[in-house]
């Protein structure tokens, strides 16, 4: 796919009256410390006849001005030295492109390496919070890819500010402005108890021997499936986890599960081996906060179990793992996190977040789950996306389930597996036993 850049210009936050607010600094909140530092990559695809760019654009501005954190950048309050966010109005890029091409012939099914040319270059130190592309099609389609910091915001927060960029376009109210973090918002009980792990949990102590990240070329060696989960199949397969079970487990529960096993008995692991999920667990409700917080409130749950067990036992099994592990993760999870991270704890003995980005996580699996996010809600005024899906992430291992664009209650699972894996994955993910 050959794509022609047209233009790259900073869209800066368009506010009542020209008045444009001063700096301020946010700090940056104990869960924006703990999540991942990279890039969240999506890719929306609008048919013909597209929305203009000048009115998405128009847009963009519009919402900035709401949503500020997104229009400045990461940087230290030069008062105490404090990592914050800088609201300082610098602006969100907006890259033009074209491709010479129908969008039918050209969009891959599933994820691949091209599509990182419907994104602007994301190599090196990137100024911006926010990244997008305006790629139009000869058809007249229209390809956005969208990019934002996560350590400013989860999918959450990055999902409410989508929804109110369309309706600022349609010219419609934004909803509840974004509450941001402040210096009080996550305080420690008066009498702190830390009640659970999490030095080996949300952190990790780093040593020489235990290297954690990137090695080599093995993305070369990585293939991302897409595996499609009718409605029909889902409802088979939850009948057969949650048989004799009062309250049947969820459609997130259920097919994690499957995957899990699927992933598990792909690699060909030996019995004795121990495989853990990392799955995101929001903490808004939890800790009773709004829904509008803009920024990162998640906490990770990590169900695990034998290798063996897994697979001897029934789907059941795995999804009661599940189950069981995320129910654990609950406000007195969240406050005891609190606790422990503005304890000093964590700084005073050296210890690393364990949200980092690798190349593999076998045996281990790593889901992004999507199910609940209005990402199909972004109207330019043409109506809802044709299709959504994650861009390109060659992790081995790292799950994404998202709410297929049939939209008929069907799932799409976007999964990374070693090229020698793959066979053997797809024979058994579609099995219910």
């Amino acid at each position: 796919m050959e794509v022609k850049v047209l233009s790259s210009k900073l869209v800066k936050p368009a506010y009542n009256a020209g008045a444009t607010p001063a700096t301020e600094y946010i700090p940056l909140s104990i869960f924006d410390r703990v999540t991942f530092d990279m890039q969240m990559a999506i890719i929306y695809a609008f048919a013909s006849p597209a929305p203009s760019t000048e009115a998405i654009e128009k847009g963009l501005g519009t919402v900035l001005a709401q949503y500020r954190a997104f229009a400045g950048q990461l940087g230290v309050n030069p008062d105490d030295g404090t990592p914050s966010f800088i609201l300082n109005n610098r602006g969100a890029r907006l890259v033009e492109a074209s491709v010479d091409a129908d969008l039918i012939d050209m969009a891959p099914a599933k994820p691949t390496a091209e599509l990182l040319k419907l994104h602007p270059d994301l190599e090196g130190e990137l100024e911006e919070v926010v990244l997008l592309q305006l790629t139009r099609f000869r058809c007249g389609s229209l390809a956005v890819g969208f990019t934002s910091n996560h350590v400013v915001a989860d999918g959450h927060a990055t999902s409410n500010f989508l929804v109110a960029w369309g309706r600022a376009t349609r010219g419609l109210p934004m909803g509840a402005p974004p509450v941001h973090h402040h210096k009080d918002l996550f305080k420690p009980r008066s009498s702190p108890r830390v009640e659970h792990d999490h030095r080996n949990r949300e952190y990790y102590l780093p040593s020489p021997t235990n290297v954690v990240g990137h090695h080599g070329d093995v993305a070369d060696n990585i293939v991302i499936h897409k595996a499609h989960f009718t409605k029909d199949f889902i409802a088979g397969l939850r009948g057969s986890a949650s048989e004799g079970r009062g309250r049947p487990f969820s459609r997130f529960e259920t097919i994690l599960a499957h995957l899990w096993r699927t992933m598990t008995r792909a690699r060909d692991l030996s019995p004795e081996e121990t495989t853990t999920i990392r799955l995101s667990v929001d903490g808004r409700h939890r800790l009773g906060k709004p829904a509008e917080y803009f920024g990162n409130m998640v906490l990770w749950a990590f169900p695990r179990a034998t290798v063996g067990d897994l697979l001897n036992r029934p789907l059941k099994h795995a999804a009661q793992v599940i189950h069981d592990e995320v129910a654990r993760v609950d406000g007195g999870y969240f406050q005891s996190f609190v606790d422990f991270a503005t304890s000093g704890a964590a700084e005073k003995e050296g210890l690393a977040r364990s949200a980092v980005c690798k190349d593999v996580m076998c045996p281990d699996v790593e889901v992004d789950s999507w199910l609940t996010f209005p990402f199909y809600e972004l109207d330019f005024g043409t109506g809802s996306p044709s299709y959504f899906m994650p861009s390109y992430f060659p992790t081995e291992g790292m799950l994404f389930l998202t709410p297929s664009y049939i939209g008929d209650g069907s799932v799409d699972a976007f999964v990374p597996v070693f090229q020698q894996n793959l066979q053997a994955f797809k024979e058994c993910c579609y099995s219910t036993e």
